[in-house]
């Protein structure tokens, strides 16, 4: 990692603008303002800083960074590039005391950068899972207390946050923070991610039972009854993916707000969806996180919300 650090792109304002620039715009400038793909000029001079266009259009002037996650940031590009390697490369998270020594920017700037990375992670699926006959798990977890400590009858899980994840097995996975766990509510997003075709596989929970009836098959595993894998019926890989969420949440971030989990989730499934069994390494995932900045501008209230 240290080696891959010192590249020019992550040392040098410049070098990073260049790298970024070549990353967004490889067939040249697009304003962020109208979306020409005109002929832009760059603006040359004492007065303007490098890197300045205006478009021929709109007559806007605009960055590389206009319309993203950077925009009007005073932190140097180079160093919002390491910030966004560390993030993409620490398989379970990098923590903001841990960035804000590494970088040495404040604990609250660290905060702050790496929820709008995680932002950047953030993407609109296209397709659906299990799509000409493949196999989807599907299942819940829950996190944290989500209410202050009061007398409890009983165990139970209602008063913590909620996590439900479909993952195709040798393919992707998408995690949602949801407020139940129904059955009406699992069963809408299982209609609106899993192809018809796809083969569905979860656990005995009842409110999977009427949803998998729309699929080509499904098939369950008995955990109340220690059965957990019957030939090719299991639960096992999203399992798995839960076990690396949860093991990045308790030993990496330690303790997460609900009005933040969904962001913490999008992170775990977008290192997930690039990982290196798919052929995708470091540096490659990291340039996967720079294409997703664009629109998505995150301000202090937005992410406090």
């Amino acid at each position: 990692m240290a080696t891959q650090l010192q590249q020019p792109h992550f040392q040098d304002p410049n070098k990073a603008r260049e790298y970024l620039e070549r990353l967004r715009w490889p067939s040249g400038p697009i304003c962020p303002h109208c979306g020409s793909v005109e002929a832009h000029y760059e603006l040359q001079g004492k007065a303007h800083r490098p890197g300045l266009f205006k478009c021929s259009d709109c007559r806007e002037q605009f960055t590389v960074t206009v319309g993203t996650v950077f925009e009007r940031s005073k932190i140097a590009l180079h160093v919002w590039l390491q910030a966004v390697y560390l993030l993409c490369s620490a398989k379970k998270g990098i923590s903001s005391h841990q960035l804000h020594r590494t970088l040495g920017v404040t604990y609250k700037t660290a905060w702050f950068m790496s929820h709008r990375i995680r932002e950047a992670m953030t993407n609109n699926p296209t397709g659906l899972l299990g799509s000409g006959g493949g196999t989807v798990e599907a299942d819940e977890t829950f996190w944290g207390n989500n209410k202050p400590r009061q007398p409890s009858k009983g165990r139970g899980y209602h008063h913590k946050m909620k996590v439900f994840a479909l993952v195709e097995r040798g393919g992707p996975a998408r995690s949602f923070h949801v407020s139940d766990v129904k059955a009406t509510t699992l069963s809408a997003i299982i209609r609106k991610h899993v192809a018809p075709d796809a083969n569905l596989r979860t656990d005995e929970a009842s409110m999977y039972t009427t949803v998998g009836k729309e699929f080509a098959s499904h098939e369950v595993v008995a955990h109340s009854r220690r059965e957990y894998a019957r030939g090719d019926i299991h639960t096992n890989t999203i399992e798995s993916y839960f076990a690396l969420l949860k093991r990045g949440l308790v030993g990496t971030y330690h303790k997460c707000g609900e009005q933040h989990l969904a962001r913490y989730a999008s992170e775990f499934s977008f290192r997930y969806n690039n990982r290196i069994k798919l052929g995708i390494n470091d540096t490659m995932r990291t340039e996967e996180a720079l294409r997703g900045i664009s629109g998505k501008r995150l301000t202090y209230r937005r992410i406090g919300a």
